[in-house]
């Protein structure tokens, strides 16, 4: 899938920059790799998804989506995010048998 941009408004963007991520460290994310999961619990009226990247600066941040679009374009629409602590990357590192190295 070939993102064209992201779907940033008053809400989501204040939604996420409230635990100190930038828009710009979310999108930076797309570029460098995610582990991305479904996210099940939170989809209802469209599918959400989870995902766990690198920040361009080291930091872990988990960040929960959604795309949106039609067949030309296809957006990215941040919903929550925030940087991970280092107890949940230990935690996910043990239940996928490796280090997270993005």
């Amino acid at each position: 899938m070939v993102i064209s941009g992201f779907d940033w408004d008053e809400h989501n963007r204040g939604k996420c920059q409230k635990h100190g991520v930038s828009t710009d460290e979310i999108e930076a994310l797309f570029l460098t790799g995610l582990v991305i999961r479904p996210d099940v619990a939170h989809s209802g009226k469209e599918e959400r998804l989870l995902a766990i990247g690198k920040s361009q600066v080291g930091r872990w941040i988990f960040l929960a989506f959604a795309i949106r679009g039609s067949a030309d374009e296809i957006l990215v629409r941040p919903i929550s995010t925030r940087y991970m602590h280092r107890r949940e990357v230990e935690h996910y590192e043990k239940e996928n048998s490796g280090p997270l190295d993005g």
